[in-house]
Formats: structure tokens, C-alpha cells, sequence
């Protein structure tokens, strides 16, 4: 039996989907990426179905992690459990050898059912970049050390306690991510395929890199968004999180240059940290024979619609880059099927040909290398919270907001309109009812029908 291909996951933190100069952002610098996406295929319309809790990246992890849908995962995807297999898990009992570094936000309990090594694990959703409270990997899955930080923008405590075994001061966290990654190439065995995931804190903020990528980037030159604005038209039901806090209102043209100055260049950082793992595959003879994943967890308004963060359901915030590269894949290929990040699992069961678990219910993408036509899903469910809700189609876009004072709708032609700044719900009802109607029915088939989120559909 031939050896099956190795497996090469990139995952970024807040990375959306228009980060990639080769999908066509001139003034962002990411040759890495861009190799991947001349070697593979780009999945340019991939999204995350929402979050049911702000820290949007723990239920997206989980829908990846799991290969199942937002309404199918437990606790917001904090803890996973053992009837839903992972995707690591499920390549370890298909005899690869499986490793995972970097940010794990669902569980110290479930990193090792997904990994049988690992190193720098950190078990959280944001840190200091510059000292990581990292774990070095447990065979008994215990992970029950914890460290006093006094390091930590986000609390006014004096000490501030963090699940960790050490922290390496001064070394950036994709810096640390991409070095555990080269140790295990280096080390692991050469008798067996992997399943490698690398998983990014950046470009999650504190946005800190080291300073020449920073100077790569002059704010006064960066371009500000088609939708900028200064103020949210309406209360979308989220405006007191963290991430909207993070910039005064109303926004202004200067603070968000600098904010995306500051943005690009951590991922121009991640970028280059990709690189030297991209190097030791092709350093050691075994890139022809390894499938590479490129993924974000989800995006970032930065500006856009006058908000900051990922708590919305507009493109900025659900649309995410997707990379597939390597055997089976076609080189310099396009995709513009819908799906979601949670369709990736499947599609490497496919790829591998190892057996698909019962419990994932992605779609295998796998038939887009194959056919120009193949769509993928007729239309995207997506929800945040208990207060927005939407439906994507092709060319359309409907959402639709309920908060304690008001109820809004927003109706976008997406093929005249990427940016979604023209609302053409009132000037089109019957469009708007159309998709009115289609959303309960893939509310169905979501599954969303939990208790915590029923206020939405009141008086739907």
C-alpha cells in the first residue's frame, strides 16, 4: 500500500479573507501565502457559520477541529466531547503521526485526543505575543499547572494567573509556533505519514511584531475600505464587547490606518514564520508529497461599518482565507464554491483517503478540483449570538438583527455590492421575503433551535 500524504495545517488568528496579495491586495506583503496559493487551490468564498459566543475563534476552532456545524458543537465549543471525533484523532487512528503547537482554545482535555505530541500548547484565547504561558506536551493529558503573570493588558489585577509550565520571554508567538513545527519535522518518524496543525496566535492583537516588519508599512499610504465609516448606522446588538472597545468612536480615517499598518504586519510576520516551515519541507525532499492547509478562524472589521471586531455577520468578520496545496489538489486554481470552515475535515478524509467518522457532517470539497461548475452548497446559514442572523447566497446576502429596542434588515446584491454598503431591503420585499423564508428553513437544518437562542425568532 502506498504511504499516505503527510499533512501540513496553517492556522491564523483573526486573519480575513482579503490579507493574501495573491487575492488581489496590492498593499499587503505575503509571498509565503501566495506560494501556497500558486501551488494549490483557493477557496474564495469560505466562511465560519458565526459564533454563539463573542470569543467568536472557540466555537469556529471547534466547527473546524470537529467538521461539524455551529448548533452541533457543545458549550460554544469550549469543551468538545468524546462522541465528536477530531480531526487529529481521527488521522492518529488512521496511523499518522500527529503533532500540535500554538493556540488550542477548547480544552486542555481534548488536545490530546487530537494529538499524540505536540509542543509550545497554549490554552487560551489571546496573550502577549512577546511572553506566551505555553505548555510543553503531557502524555497524561493532565495539563494542571498554572504560573503567576504579572504580563497581561487586559486585567487590572496585580497578579494575573495563567494555565502554563513556562514562558519563553522575548520570543514572538510565531516565532515560537513555526520553531516547535521545525523541531518536530526534524525529529518525528520518517516510517509514518503526519498531521502536523500550527496554530497561530497572530493576527490577533496586541498587534506586536518585531519592529522591521512595522516599518514595512506607512499608514499614510494604506488605503482605507470602500465601507469605512465613522459609527455603525444602528445598534447591531453587540457594540459593549472588548474587540469594539478597542478603538474610540467615532472612528477616525488616521486610527484605522494605523490599526491596519499594525495588522498587516503581523501578518507579513506570520507570513515569513510560514515560510521557514514551507523551507525545511522542501529542505528535507517531502513537499511533493504533503498536503498544506491554509486557514483563518475568522475575520475583523477593523473600520468596516464603523466596527472593529468579529462579532457580526457582515464579509469582513465570517469570510476567511482557504488554502489547499499539494497531491491530488490542482495547482494555481480557483474555487467559488460556498462552504464553510468545517468542510476541511472531510475534505481530507478524501484526500488521504482515510475513513470519514460519522460524526462530521462537512461537505467534501474535494469534487471543486475537478469541475468548474461544482458550487458546493446552494446557500450559507450564519448566526451570531442571540441578535443577528443571515442567510448567503450566491449573489445575495440577508440579515437580519433583533436587539431589546429595535429590528433591522439589510438586503445586499453581493455581485454589485462586495463591500455591502447599499441595503436594498425596503426598495426589494419580495426578495427580502424570498430569503425571509429560506432562512427558517435552513434554521432547521442548522439545528438552531437551542433555548439561549430562541429570542431571535420571536415574532419572526
Amino acid at each position: 500500500m502506498p504511504k499516505r500524504p503527510n499533512v501540513l495545517f496553517f492556522f491564523a488568528d483573526d486573519q480575513r479573507f482579503d490579507t493574501l496579495q495573491a487575492w488581489g491586495n496590492p498593499e499587503i506583503i505575503t509571498p509565503n501565502l501566495d506560494r501556497i496559493a500558486q501551488m494549490g487551490t483557493s477557496f474564495r468564498q469560505a466562511h465560519i457559520m458565526g459564533g454563539t459566543h463573542e470569543a467568536v475563534c472557540m466555537p469556529s476552532r471547534a466547527m473546524m477541529l470537529t467538521g461539524r456545524g455551529l448548533f452541533e458543537i457543545q458549550d460554544e465549543g469550549q469543551a468538545i466531547p468524546e462522541a465528536h471525533c477530531l480531526m487529529g484523532q481521527a488521522f492518529g487512528q488512521a496511523g499518522y503521526e500527529t503533532f500540535g503547537t500554538g493556540k488550542w482554545h477548547n480544552g486542555s482535555e481534548s488536545f490530546n485526543r487530537c494529538f499524540e505530541t505536540g509542543s509550545e500548547i497554549y490554552f487560551g484565547g489571546m496573550a502577549d505575543h512577546w511572553n506566551v504561558p505555553a505548555n510543553h506536551y503531557d502524555p497524561s493529558g493532565a495539563y494542571s499547572v498554572r504560573m503567576p503573570l504579572c504580563v497581561d493588558p487586559w486585567t487590572t489585577n496585580e497578579l494575573n494567573w495563567r494555565h502554563c509550565d513556562h514562558v519563553s520571554a522575548g520570543k514572538h508567538s510565531s516565532e515560537l509556533v513555526a520553531e516547535a513545527t521545525l523541531r518536530f519535522l526534524d525529529e518525528r518518524d520518517r516510517q509514518r505519514p503526519f498531521f502536523a496543525y500550527l496554530s497561530y496566535m497572530a493576527p490577533h492583537d496586541p498587534r506586536t511584531m518585531p519592529s522591521e516588519y512595522l516599518e514595512m508599512y506607512d499608514p499614510a499610504t494604506l488605503s482605507l475600505p470602500p465601507n469605512f465609516l465613522e459609527e455603525h448606522p444602528f445598534d447591531n446588538g453587540e457594540f459593549k464587547v472588548r474587540d469594539e472597545q478597542l478603538e474610540r468612536w467615532p472612528r477616525t480615517p488616521e486610527a484605522i490606518r494605523k490599526h491596519l499598518a499594525e495588522y498587516y504586519a503581523m501578518i507579513t510576520h506570520l507570513d515569513a514564520q510560514l515560510g521557514r516551515v514551507l523551507d525545511r519541507l522542501e529542505a528535507q525532499g517531502i513537499m511533493e508529497e504533503t498536503i498544506l492547509v491554509f486557514a483563518g478562524d475568522n475575520g475583523l472589521a477593523l473600520g468596516q461599518h464603523g466596527l472593529m471586531g468579529k462579532q457580526n455577520l457582515y464579509d469582513h468578520s465570517v469570510r476567511v482565507p482557504l488554502l489547499l496545496a499539494g497531491p491530488g489538489i490542482p495547482s494555481e486554481h480557483q474555487s467559488q464554491a460556498l462552504c464553510y470552515l468545517n468542510d476541511i475535515f472531510p475534505t481530507l478524509c478524501s484526500l488521504t483517503d482515510i475513513p470519514r467518522p460519522e460524526s462530521v457532517t462537512g461537505v467534501d470539497l474535494s469534487p471543486t478540483f475537478s469541475s468548474e461548475t461544482w458550487t458546493g452548497r446552494d446557500a450559507l446559514y450564519l448566526a451570531y449570538r442571540d441578535c443577528q442572523r443571515a442567510v448567503r447566497t450566491e449573489s445575495l446576502k440577508l440579515i437580519e438583527y433583533r436587539t431589546d429596542a429595535q429590528i433591522h434588515t439589510q438586503l445586499f446584491y453581493l455581485s454589485a455590492d462586495p463591500y455591502e454598503c447599499n441595503n436594498l431591503a425596503a426598495q426589494q420585499p419580495e426578495v427580502t421575503a424570498r430569503l425571509r423564508d429560506e432562512l427558517k428553513l435552513l434554521r432547521l437544518d442548522a439545528s438552531d433551535t437551542r433555548p439561549k437562542e430562541q429570542a431571535f425568532w420571536k415574532n419572526f
